[in-house]
């Protein structure tokens, strides 16, 4: 039972950092936070996604090109590119790696405001702190696994973040339904998206990439939207204008 449970809050927790402070704060900049928060999210995102940890600033760096070249030779991570789920995720790594480590050259206008904390990264950001944290993984279903198919969850625990990743790029653009005709793949995944922290509203982002809320049709509901909300009515983070925009008055529909 521990390890049920500690499986769904870790899909819960790191999925919440890279969607509220990955996707929402570092690529789209819906809203604002002091330094010091900052810095307490960057920790989060450790904490949470441990061995599979990503850096906000590259993510940052490759949301954009993916919403500038989305489906085209140029989009970083686009199932358009690739044979199956395992060959985008292969090449989404690398397209990450050749960006964090400044072997692809990226133009300034994708770099603008991104968040940096290069200290702390040196630390956490490498192969032996992902592996410690294999290691860690390891013990705590070695103490806490009390059926054999408990251990199969340990992959999922690995590579939660990357998984994570690819169930939304790979899915999104894929299967589900369309709210909006565009010229690229986007897809919503869901229609009550209670997995993906309001992410599985693809389609929806793609057509509204400034808006803070992913849902636009009554039956969807963004977890991720209302967890900003939140923490703006805390003082926590001040949410953009922009990022406040309301639903569209008219949805049309393409295909449900």
């Amino acid at each position: 039972m521990v390890i049920i449970i500690f499986v769904v809050a870790h899909w819960y927790t790191s999925l919440f950092f890279q969607s509220v402070f990955h996707h929402r704060y570092a690529a789209h900049g819906l809203f604002t936070m002091s330094k010091f928060l900052e810095k307490i999210f960057y920790w989060g995102c450790f904490i949470t996604q441990g061995s599979s940890y990503i850096s906000a600033n590259t993510y940052g760096i490759m949301h954009r090109l993916h919403h500038a070249h989305t489906d085209t030779e140029e989009d970083p991570h686009s199932p358009s590119n690739t044979a199956n789920v395992f060959t985008m995720m292969w090449q989404t790594r690398n397209n990450y790696f050749d960006i964090y480590k400044g072997k692809t050259l990226v133009e300034d206008k994708y770099r603008k405001d991104l968040p940096e904390w290069k200290w702390f990264e040196k630390y956490t950001h490498n192969f032996y702190a992902r592996f410690l944290w294999i290691a860690a993984y390891i013990t705590f279903y070695y103490f806490f696994a009390t059926e054999w198919w408990m251990w199969l969850f340990l992959p999922l625990t690995i590579v939660m973040g990357s998984l994570q990743g690819a169930s939304v790029n790979w899915w999104a653009h894929r299967f589900g339904y369309v709210n909006f005709k565009m010229k690229n793949t986007s897809k919503n995944i869901m229609p009550v998206d209670f997995i993906f922290w309001g992410e599985a509203y693809h389609n929806n982002h793609h057509q509204f990439p400034g808006r803070a809320n992913n849902a636009t049709r009554w039956f969807e509901f963004d977890m991720g939207y209302g967890a900003m909300r939140l923490m703006d009515k805390l003082k926590m983070i001040k949410m953009k204008p922009a990022g406040l925009l309301p639903v569209p008055a008219v949805v049309p529909v393409a295909n449900v």
